[in-house]
């Protein structure tokens, strides 16, 4: 690592902000996806909504209100999946219509090549980064899934080696816990504590609020019960 790196401070892509006509179409389109909302915010003239895609560390915002774009102006708004021809097949049955999957003639988002740049079907040899499907949502903003199975190297980040909790910070976490658990265990069948403690702690540690990892610890042990 150079002197430069070890002086630079995390600077990580949160949010990306949309453009809107109807906030509430809008919100309607990507809660359908299954997108994550995290926030709702409406008083008077604001209104401001937060969705995340599944497992994405970037969200998007839209709203009124809020300094934005003009409505349907975003382009080439990028998902990464592992499975571009799973993961359109996926958004069809939510009900999006979605293109063919293709690749760029001339490499990924290269449009000078011809006058069509997209060619039908995957890439021929299913390179990483080279075969793409795209959707609007009811505005027109622009989304491409981008097959990525392989991350070139220098690609990732190296993560920053996870911080101790301290012991009085883990007791009261743990306290928490067992509180929390206590609902838990007095309306349901005989189980072990620790399969629910441990989506609790992973999603409070996460940055969950006590009810949304109580949430999550439920929704474990009703998925693997």
């Amino acid at each position: 690592m150079t002197e430069i790196e070890k002086a630079q401070l995390d600077m990580k892509l949160e949010v990306v902000v949309l453009g809107v006509s109807d906030v509430d179409r809008a919100k309607a389109f990507y809660e359908n996806l299954g997108w994550r909302l995290d926030a709702n915010f409406a008083a008077g003239d604001f209104h401001a909504v937060q969705v995340t895609p599944h497992n994405s560390p970037a969200s998007i915002i839209f709203g009124k209100g809020i300094p934005s774009p003009e409505p349907g102006s975003a382009r080439g708004l990028v998902l990464a999946v592992e499975d571009v021809v799973a993961a359109r097949d996926e958004l069809i049955g939510h009900g999006v219509d979605v293109s063919e999957v293709f690749h760029y003639a001339g490499g990924p988002f290269n449009i000078t090549v011809g006058e069509n740049p997209r060619v039908s079907g995957p890439d021929p040899e299913r390179r990483s980064y080279y075969s793409f499907a795209s959707f609007e949502d009811a505005d027109g903003n622009g989304w491409l899934l981008q097959e990525i199975t392989t991350r070139l190297p220098g690609r990732e980040w190296k993560l920053a080696q996870a911080r101790t909790t301290d012991v009085a910070t883990l007791a009261e976490l743990l306290h928490e816990t067992e509180e929390h658990h206590g609902s838990y265990e007095r309306t349901h069948a005989k189980h072990h504590w620790w399969d629910w403690y441990a989506p609790y702690l992973s999603a409070r540690q996460n940055g969950s609020s006590p009810e949304e990892a109580a949430a999550a610890a439920d929704r474990y042990m009703e998925e693997n019960g």
